[in-house]
């Protein structure tokens, strides 16, 4: 594949939860070497459209295209509260999931290393803070080298410090050339990671495009500027965005 290629595209999708629409029309793209981030209030959809991107459910209309090589693991997903077995530790667990993938055992202690975890391999699960667990699932999610990770707030309920360190480890995921998707509320740390930006408001993706593009359009001097903007004004003027970035 070649730099920033679309490994990943919704096109056209609604999800219905029976007469309920908490998705409407949405089309989006997941490209190679980026992260892609996507904002939006409580209840806008976010977690339905990771979760449909992710391929844990099909959407109601419309279709979730995968265009990355053809791998054992095509896609790597972090859910918002990950859960571990208790009684193993964090190698154990990382071995665990290996198996599962057809990759050798001896390899899940590079993934601890990636996420900054190398010190823990011995620590049991349920030993773990809150920020461990998540990096301890961001390696889970990477196990087998997925093309895409997919990572639903993985910055929630976490200390600023942690926060950003997870975040870092999203960019350095998508400096090796993975197609990176995360979902967050904090917008100082997608602002500092993010290649391209989606803002969701009831189920539509109503603004998209790099953070300096989306400034610029907006005349604004941050991302939480934009974000006002978009969802706090009055959403009837805004239009749904094309491509950008």
């Amino acid at each position: 594949m070649t730099d920033h290629e679309t490994v990943l595209e919704a096109t056209g999708i609604d999800h219905d939860y029976g007469t309920v629409s908490v998705l409407q029309d949405v089309s989006a793209t997941v490209r190679r070497g980026t992260v892609t981030t996507l904002i939006g209030p409580n209840g806008s959809g976010k977690t339905t459209l990771i979760r449909a991107l992710a391929g844990l459910h099909e959407p109601t209309r419309g279709e979730v295209t995968y265009h990355g090589p053809q791998t054992a693991r095509r896609i790597g997903y972090l859910p918002q509260h990950p859960a571990f077995r208790p009684g193993f530790t964090c190698l154990e667990t990382l071995e665990f999931y290996a198996s599962l993938v057809g990759i050798d055992r001896k390899a899940a202690a590079a993934y601890l290393e990636q996420v900054g975890l190398a010190d823990a391999t011995d620590r049991p699960v349920e030993a773990l803070s809150g920020g461990m667990t998540r990096l301890l699932g961001i390696a889970q999610a990477t196990i087998g080298d997925p093309p895409v990770v997919v990572l639903d707030e993985p910055g929630s309920g976490l200390d600023p410090g942690m926060s950003a360190h997870v975040f870092d480890v999203a960019a350095d995921l998508a400096d090796d050339g993975i197609a990176v998707l995360l979902s967050s509320h904090d917008l100082e740390l997608v602002e500092r990671v993010a290649d391209r930006v989606l803002v969701l408001s009831d189920g539509r993706i109503v603004e998209r495009g790099s953070t300096a593009t989306l400034e610029a359009e907006y005349g604004a001097d941050s991302l939480w500027s934009v974000y006002e903007s978009v969802i706090e004004g009055d959403l009837d003027t805004v239009r749904v965005q094309g491509e950008h970035a």
